[in-house]
């Protein structure tokens, strides 16, 4: 049995003292949800597709939005598959990891199933992304959760989204069918950091929206997180056009993260997929 409480976990996490928890030994499922990490290196030994199928097993057992279950996963084995995925997403962890999964937002077997059985589908607005985006996301979000109980690490690849279209025709994906985001999965090589979060200040409300203190808020969390670890300078994004700044925390890493166009092209492929995003 640990000594460790809950308690000690949420300041971990946050990097402040909490009372909250800490009666409760840091055990149980609620204990791996605060100890969450996402793993990049990945050891050479191969994951059972057992297991895979336990995981998505659980992942499916997720909420789905009125039951309506609008997310489908494709697991990725042929090497040619993962080879061209990669061949315009140039990221590693595409080919480095022993598996490699796709989440999907699914809207295609809903309307598939109102022709079937003769009904209108009058829902052909932007809501019908939403609900098949966030059930695609709260599946990946169990399959996380899944995995990391089995012993796994896991790795969200949203880059695939920097190359929607390529995916997509590697992946097969037809009209109302779109790739929210790669997962690879493997057994972790190391251990990983706790990724220390924004405080609740900042990201929990009361009654309304408020973000009056939201600028100092910032600066004590860049403060906290860079004692933790200090990006170095050779990591520093855009330093031809900012400069190598004297103190650089996680606003000023975002902030230049952000300050170059993403995914312009997102819109026009989700058209293109027959989304009608009116």
């Amino acid at each position: 049995m640990t000594d460790k409480t809950i308690a000690d976990l949420i300041e971990d996490r946050f990097g402040l003292p909490t009372e909250d928890g800490k009666d409760m030994p840091a055990e149980g499922e609620l204990a791996a949800i605060l100890r969450h990490r996402s793993h990049r290196q990945f050891t050479d030994t191969p994951v059972p597709d057992e297991l895979v199928r336990i995981a998505l097993a659980a992942a499916f057992s997720a909420p789905a939005k009125s039951d309506l279950q609008q997310a489908s996963v494709i697991v990725v084995e042929d090497p040619a598959a993962r080879a061209a995925l990669n061949e315009q997403i140039n990221d590693p962890w595409v080919t480095a990891a022993p598996k490699l999964l796709v989440f999907c937002g699914d809207s295609r077997r809903l309307r598939r199933i109102s022709e079937a059985r003769g009904k209108p589908f009058p829902n052909d607005h932007l809501d019908a992304f939403l609900n098949c985006a966030v059930d695609a996301g709260i599946v990946l979000a169990t399959f996380i959760r899944a995995a990391e109980a089995l012993g796994l690490g896991c790795c969200p690849i949203s880059v695939i989204r920097n190359k929607i279209e390529h995916a997509s025709d590697v992946l097969g994906l037809p009209d109302h069918v779109f790739p929210l985001a790669g997962m690879g999965l493997g057994w972790p090589a190391r251990d990983g950091w706790i990724s220390l979060r924004l405080p609740p200040s900042v990201t929990v409300h009361t009654d309304r929206y408020d973000d009056s203190a939201l600028l100092p808020e910032i600066d004590a969390y860049d403060r906290r997180r860079d004692a933790r670890f200090s990006i170095p300078a050779e990591k520093q994004r855009l330093t031809e056009v900012y400069g190598v700044a004297d103190f650089y925390g996680w606003s000023e890493d975002k902030a230049r993260q952000y300050a170059v166009p993403q995914r312009k092209q997102l819109a026009a492929f989700l058209k293109s997929k027959r989304f009608n995003l009116d």
